[in-house]
């Protein structure tokens, strides 16, 4: 097991170590240090500014490759900094508030604007966005409030919407999303480097696209509030529907010279997943890179296949990525979208043998939790009821964390300062796979 995942004390269960050991390749696959290469970067001058959750990371990586002098700003989320060693020369590195922007978001915001619009002649800019971004940095337009703002996201996330609806929505409150940075710098090229965290990997949607001209209207991001229901959209429609308030769109002649590039993606994490398990013998099987399913309705819906897929008693991988979401029917609970997600997964297998599986975010952390994710073990129901839990009940509640601590099947990476989003593996026929790498 990699050194640098802490697991409970319940796995040592056959399949537990290529569960683990492949995860920790799909996040290395998807760090900067391995994804954001020279070529990525403008040669000459640069101002690098940057937010997300791999923003520390991204910094030292380019620091390291840049060939002309840098200086920049970047902020990322509490915990997510630099490591020991690292050298970001003369990019600041800042912490703020996820998912919940706070006052130290409002000032980061801010600061990427005026640092915008401090471009020099010659420099380029170069723009380093992950997952996470949205909330970090954060900058309410117009007569938006900040607290008006964190309101609408949080009940739209907790209401089950859709990342990319969510985005919108944030885009059309925000006077550094939507590509308003990229227009404070104006004169000026800007250079946009990407980890993605969004189902499709549309670059717009990605930390809500502060450097991209937005494909949305204020209309589009109205009409998700009412769909939603969401409080207090009447107050904020005058706004929504105000040209002067509208983001610029593609085709705006000042975005024409800018480049954007993907550095990584959930298919990045994946096809590094498959290698690893392919070259220890074990078919994968791929059931989408950008799954967006409500969290325990897919679980159980891979339960059905990984059930129909045991019958044939060979080794098989289930393999996914993306972003499921999660409706959040009762207060007070605890877990995310990989616990609600191997809670439905492991209903729908009923304990049946030789069926393993893994869930975890590729960032470290699933929900608002220490935990990445978790693992479901044939045992796993039983040992829940032997700790007085049944996790039908904790599902209901919205309280997975609870079942998964009490079982010791937690997943902790602790951050990984990168963002590629969800990892789901099933391993069938576990005890013949480890066996052969024995």
């Amino acid at each position: 097991m990699p050194d640098d995942i802490h697991a409970g004390a319940n796995l040592g269960f056959p399949g537990a170590r290529t569960l683990l050991e492949a995860f920790h390749t799909a996040v290395a696959a998807a760090s900067p240090a391995r994804c954001l290469m020279p070529g990525s970067l403008p040669g000459g001058d640069l101002l690098v500014l940057g937010a997300g959750k791999a923003a520390a990371s991204m910094a030292v990586a380019v620091n390291r490759q840049a060939t002309g002098s840098v200086r920049g700003f970047v902020v990322t989320r509490y915990g997510h900094g630099l490591a020991a060693g690292e050298d970001p020369g003369e990019i600041e590195i800042v912490e703020s508030g996820h998912p919940h922007p706070d006052e130290k978001s409002a000032a980061a915001g801010a600061r990427l604007l005026e640092l915008a619009a401090t471009r020099r002649s010659g420099e380029t800019l170069v723009f380093l966005v992950s997952g996470g971004a949205s909330s970090l940095a954060a900058a309410p337009l117009g007569n938006v409030t900040l607290e008006q703002k964190r309101a609408i996201a949080d009940f739209l996330m907790r209401d089950g919407a859709d990342i990319r609806d969510i985005n919108c929505v944030r885009r059309h409150l925000s006077a550094i999303k939507g590509g308003r940075l990229a227009r404070a710098a104006r004169p000026g090229r800007v250079v946009t480097l990407a980890i993605s965290d969004v189902p499709g990997d549309a670059v717009s949607d990605i930390g809500s696209g502060p450097t991209i001209a937005d494909p949305t209207t204020g209309a589009e991001a109205l009409a998700i509030l009412e769909r939603h229901d969401v409080p207090g959209r009447a107050a904020l429609a005058a706004q929504l529907l105000d040209p002067r308030f509208e983001s610029p769109k593609p085709g705006d002649a000042d975005f024409a010279a800018d480049r954007a590039e993907i550095v990584a993606t959930a298919r990045t994490a994946l096809d590094a997943a498959d290698e690893y398990l392919s070259a220890r013998g074990v078919p994968v099987r791929r059931l989408g890179e950008d799954l967006t399913d409500e969290a325990h309705e897919l679980g159980r819906e891979h339960a059905r296949l990984a059930r129909e897929s045991a019958k044939a008693r060979e080794p098989l991988a289930l393999l996914s990525g993306g972003e499921t979401r999660v409706k959040v029917r009762a207060s007070g609970g605890r877990g995310g979208r990989n616990l609600e997600y191997l809670a439905g997964l492991a209903i729908g297998l009923g304990g049946v043998d030789e069926v393993v599986a893994l869930a975890a975010d590729t960032d470290g952390i699933d929900g608002s939790g220490g935990h990445a994710g978790a693992v479901v073990t044939p045992e796993i129901l039983e040992t829940g009821r032997e700790a007085g839990l049944e996790i039908r009940t904790q599902l209901e509640k919205n309280d997975t964390y609870r079942f998964f601590e009490a079982c010791k099947l937690l997943v902790e990476t602790g951050p990984t300062r990168t963002n590629v989003n969800d990892f789901r593996l099933i391993l069938i026929n576990p005890t013949a796979v480890e066996a052969a790498l024995d």
